[in-house]
C-alpha cells in the first residue's frame, strides 16, 4: 500500500498541475478532468494516510 500511495500522490500532483495549466489555457474539459483526477486520487491518499498513518501500520 505504501508504493500505491506514492503513485496515487504523484497522479494527484500531476492533476493539480494540469488543472492550473488548463485554467491558463481556458480549456474547460481539461479543467474538469484534471480537477476530477486531483480530487479523487488526492482524497484517496489523504484518507489512507489518515486511517493507516504514514508509514502504514500493519494492524
Amino acid at each position: 500500500m505504501n508504493l500505491l500511495m506514492v503513485i496515487f500522490g504523484l497522479v494527484a500532483i500531476f492533476g493539480l498541475i494540469g488543472t492550473i495549466q488548463s485554467i491558463k489555457e481556458k480549456a474547460i474539459l481539461g479543467i474538469i478532468f484534471n480537477f476530477a483526477a486531483f480530487a479523487v486520487f488526492g482524497w484517496f491518499v489523504f484518507m489512507t494516510i489518515l486511517h493507516q498513518g504514514f508509514p502504514p501500520s500493519l494492524h
